[in-house]
Formats: C-alpha cells, structure tokens, sequence
C-alpha cells in the first residue's frame, strides 16, 4: 500500500501539496490536508533520502566513532558513521553502508549486518535510516568529503562507547538509537 493510501486509510486527506524549499539534500513539502475529524490543517514534511548509520565493531572490541562540527546546534558531536549519498537514488543500503564507512574512516567491513530500520523524526521527515553492525573491518584512509574536513574518528574500547552514553557525552539520537537496536537484537 503506498504512503498515501495508508494515510486514507488512517482518515487523512491531502487536499493540496507544494514544495516550499528545495536543495540537493533537503526539500520542504508543505501539504493541506483534511484531518480524520474533518478539519482543515497544514502538514510542513521534511524531504531526505534514506541514509545508513554504522557501527563499526572491530575483533578487539573496540568501536569507531566520528566526531565532528554540527553546525545547526553549534557543537562538536561524537556519533557513529552514517550519512547518504545525494547523487545517486535508490542506492543499495549495503552499498551504501560500506561507502559511508569508507569515506568517514577509511574502514572496509568484511561483513555488514543489517539490524534494522527506523526513522529519523517520523513527526516532521520522511527520511527513513538503515542500521548495520560493521565486522571483519580492514583499515585504510578516509575520502572525506570536503564539508567533512574537520571530521575526526577515534577507536574507543565498546565499555567506553556505552560509559559516553550514560555520561550525555554521546548526544547523536540516531547513534544512540542505532546502538539501542544492535544490543536488544544481541548482535553485540
């Protein structure tokens, strides 16, 4: 069933759809829609395409995290790699998982393991996320874009990783939800 049969089926009804803002990573939709209650409304949607986030576990225990500058909250957040190519549609999540890695860390994943799913502000996005734990990785260098000059990894032993959890030091809601679902699926 596609997005809008199902929001038929839940008593929606977009009457009108224009797209307010536009770039190559981001788009804002703004929808007028009739609610299940017969009232009128705005949905504002924001447009991405399906990104991956990684978590790269090596033999020794150890996890490779990025750090890096996030400009619209104004600090240097620890996150595990992920991201999305804007180029290319309909990309292969493994495909794509593998080349984040690289990029960011220059790690090559002998296996990638698909956990899950989920999405990244469901309230106000569309952009749905694919989670993968990284095993059998090789080194190499990163090819960083050039909007990530200033991106740093680092290998933390995993007891570490969970104590910047607990401490508030990790403050990425798709690292820290990523982790969540690799733990409950006992894949680490």
């Amino acid at each position: 069933m596609s997005i809008e049969e199902e929001r038929r089926k839940a008593g929606f009804k977009t009457l009108s759809t224009r797209i307010a803002y536009s770039n190559p990573w981001t788009a804002v939709r703004e929808d007028i829609i009739e609610r299940p209650d017969g009232k009128e409304g705005l949905y504002g949607v924001v447009e991405r395409g399906e990104f991956v986030v990684i978590l790269p576990l090596h033999t020794d225990g150890q996890v490779t995290m990025i750090q890096q500058f996030r400009y619209p909250v104004g600090e240097r957040l620890w996150e595990l790699p992920m991201g999305m190519w804007e180029t290319r549609e309909n990309v292969d999540p493994i495909e794509l998982a593998l080349g984040e890695l690289r990029e960011e860390t220059g790690l090559t994943a002998g296996e990638m393991v698909h956990a899950g799913t989920m999405y990244q502000g469901a309230g106000y996005s569309n952009q749905k996320g694919h989670v993968f734990l990284a095993r059998n990785l090789t080194r190499g260098e990163a090819e960083r874009e050039e909007s990530e000059a200033d991106m740093t990894a680092h290998d933390v032993p995993l007891a570490e990783f969970e104590r910047m959890i607990v401490s508030g030091e990790m403050k990425c809601m798709v690292s820290l939800a990523a982790f969540a679902l690799i733990r409950a699926k006992g894949l680490i």
